[in-house]
C-alpha cells in the first residue's frame, strides 16, 4: 500500500471513531452539565488540573517513546524496537511513581493552600483528586503501547474501541443519574473505570505486535539516551502546561470555580473541532518521521506542507461558523452555560488555527532528534503567557486577557520555531512564509469576511447556522483549492477527482 493511500485509509477510521465520541460527547456534555451543576462541573476539571501539572515529565518522556518506537520501524530494527518499547515502559512505571508522590505532597499543598473550593465541597473534590491520580497512573503507563499502536499505522483499532467508548460514557450519562453516592465524587469514578477499561483493550490488542511483549531491559545506555531526548524536550512540556493547566488555575484563584467551568466547555467544543484536523495529522505523522529516516528528506518537507494545508482548512471550515454563531450554537447544546463561554472559545479556536501550522513542522524536530535549541527558545516563549497572564490579572484584567496572553505568546513562538529549524533542515524560511502562513492568512480573511457579509443577510437562528456552516465549507474549499495551496498538491487532488469519477 502506497504512503498516502495508508494516510487516507488511517484517516478514514479516525474520522469514524471522532463522529461516534463526539456525538456522543455533545449529548453527554449537557446532561452531565445539568446534573452536577456549573460549580462541581468546574471544580472536576481544576482539581483534575493539579494532577496534570506533575505529569509534565511524561509528556515529554512520551515524545521521546513515539518519536524512537517509530523511527526503529522506519530503519527495521526490530531487535532494537523491543528493547526501545521495554525501556519506555519501565521508565514510564518510574515516572507513575514519581507523580504520585508529587500530587499527595506539594499537589496537596495546592488543593489546600491555593485553590478557591466552597467549604462544603472540599471532601468531594479531595477524593476527586486522588481518583484523578490513580486515573493518571494507568495513563502515564498506556503511553508505550499507544506510540506502538500509531507507529504501526493500524488506526482500525481506534474506530473499533471508539464504539466500546461510545457505549461506556453513554453508560456513565445514565449510572450518573441514579447516583448512589456524591454525584461529582461518582462521575470522577465512572470515568476512571471508563478509561482503565479501553487502555486494557489497547494493551491487549498490541499483543500482535512482538516487541510490546514485556521484558526486563538492561540496557542503561538506551535509558539514557531516552531520558536525554526526554529532558530535552522537559522545557516544551513545561510550555504546554503553562499554557494550560497554569492559565487554568490561575482562573480559578482570580475568579474561582465557575469560570473554570466556562473554559472546561470551551475546551470541550475545541477538542472535538480540531479532533477533525488532528486524525490527518495523526495518520501523516509517522510517515513524516519514516521519510526523514529512510532520507527522504525533500518527500518529508512536502509532507509536512501538505498536512499544515490540509489540517488547517479543515478546521478553518469548522472553526469560522462556531465564531459567528457561538451564542446560538452553545444554547441550542448546553441550554444555560456560564458567562464568559463564548469569548473564551472564540479564542482558543484561534489558539487552535496556529497550532495547526505549528504541529506538522514541529515534528520535523522529533524526526531529526534535534529538539534541545528548540525546546529551549521556543519553549521560552510559550512559558511567558503564565507571567503574561498574572500581570494582567494582577492589574484588573477580565478572563479573557488570559487567552489573549496564550495567543500572542503562541504566534511569536511560532516565528522563533521556523528560524530555528533553517539550523538543521535546508529549506526557504521566505517560501515557507509566504506558502503556508501567507496563504493560510489570506484565505482566512476573505473567507471571514465573505461568511461575515452573508450573515448579516438572515435573521438569527437555526437556519441561518445551517447556511453558514454549508457556506463555511464551500467558500473555504474554494479559496484553498485556488489559492490557499501550491500547484503539486492541486494537480494531485485534480488526479485523485478525475480517477474517483472515471470509476463510477
Amino acid at each position: 500500500m502506497s504512503d498516502n493511500k495508508r494516510i487516507a485509509k488511517n484517516t478514514i477510521f479516525l474520522y469514524f471513531r471522532m463522529l461516534l465520541i463526539m456525538g456522543v460527547q455533545l449529548y453527554t456534555s449537557r446532561v452531565i452539565l445539568a446534573t452536577l451543576g456549573v460549580e462541581d462541573f468546574g471544580i472536576y476539571n481544576v482539581v483534575g488540573g493539579i494532577v496534570v501539572m506533575f505529569t509534565t515529565l511524561c509528556g515529554s518522556l512520551g515524545s521521546a517513546t513515539s518519536r524512537y518506537i517509530t523511527f526503529e520501524l522506519g530503519r527495521k530494527n526490530y531487535e532494537r524496537l523491543s528493547r526501545v518499547f521495554n525501556a519506555a515502559f519501565i521508565a514510564h512505571c518510574a515516572i507513575a511513581l514519581i507523580i504520585v508522590l508529587l500530587c499527595e505532597t506539594v499537589g496537596l499543598w495546592l488543593f489546600y493552600e491555593k485553590m478557591i473550593i466552597p467549604a462544603d465541597r472540599m471532601d468531594a473534590a479531595f477524593w476527586v483528586f486522588q481518583i484523578s491520580i490513580l486515573t493518571t497512573v494507568f495513563s502515564v503507563t498506556q503511553t508505550p503501547y499507544n506510540a506502538c499502536i500509531i507507529a504501526h499505522e493500524n488506526m482500525k483499532i481506534y474506530a473499533y474501541v471508539g464504539i466500546v467508548e461510545v457505549v461506556l460514557k453513554l453508560a456513565v450519562v445514565y449510572a450518573l443519574l441514579i447516583s448512589p453516592i456524591d454525584k461529582l465524587v461518582f462521575y470522577a469514578l465512572l470515568l476512571c473505570a471508563v478509561q482503565v477499561s479501553i487502555m486494557m483493550i489497547y494493551r491487549y490488542y498490541c499483543r500482535h505486535y512482538e516487541e510490546s511483549k514485556l521484558k526486563l531491559c538492561k540496557d542503561i545506555s538506551l535509558f539514557k539516551e531516552i531520558f536525554t531526548y526526554a529532558g530535552s524536550d522537559m522545557i516544551g512540556a513545561i510550555s504546554v502546561l503553562a499554557q494550560g493547566q497554569g492559565l487554568n488555575i490561575l482562573l480559578n484563584i482570580f475568579f474561582g470555580p465557575v469560570v473554570n467551568a466556562a473554559r472546561a466547555i470551551a475546551y470541550q467544543v475545541q477538542s472535538a473541532v480540531t479532533q477533525f484536523s488532528n486524525n490527518f495529522f495523526t495518520a501523516a505523522r509517522p510517515q513524516i518521521i519514516k521519510l526523514y529516516a529512510d532520507g527522504k528528506v525533500e518527500e518529508m518537507m512536502r509532507l509536512v506542507y501538505n498536512s499544515s494545508w490540509i489540517s488547517f482548512y479543515m478546521l478553518l471550515m469548522i472553526t469560522l461558523p462556531l465564531c459567528y454563531e457561538h451564542n446560538f450554537v452553545l444554547s441550542l447544546w448546553l441550554g444555560e452555560y456560564p458567562k464568559y463561554t463564548g469569548s473564551f472559545l472564540i479564542l482558543v479556536l484561534i489558539l487552535c488555527l496556529v497550532q495547526a501550522l505549528k504541529t506538522p513542522r514541529s515534528t520535523i524536530y522529533h524526526a531529526t532528534g534535534h529538539i534541545l535549541r528548540s525546546n529551549i527558545m521556543v519553549g521560552s516563549v510559550l512559558c511567558a503567557a503564565f507571567p503574561l497572564a498574572y500581570l494582567l490579572l494582577k492589574l484588573g484584567g477580565n478572563p479573557e486577557s488570559v487567552f489573549w496572553a496564550a495567543n500572542i505568546s503562541m504566534i511569536a513562538s511560532e516565528f522563533v520555531s521556523i528560524f530555528i529549524l533553517k539550523r538543521y533542515i535546508n529549506y526557504s524560511i521566505t517560501s515557507y512564509l509566504f506558502n503556508i502562513h501567507g496563504r493560510c492568512l489570506l484565505v482566512s480573511i476573505l473567507a471571514a469576511a465573505l461568511l461575515c457579509f452573508m450573515q448579516r443577510l438572515f435573521e438569527p437562528g437555526l437556519m441561518r447556522v445551517i447556511i453558514i456552516s454549508i457556506s463555511s465549507v464551500i467558500i473555504v474549499g474554494f479559496l484553498a483549492y485556488t489559492i490557499g495551496i501550491n500547484a503539486h498538491l492541486r494537480a494531485g487532488l485534480k488526479r485523485t477527482i478525475q480517477t474517483r469519477l472515471k470509476r463510477k
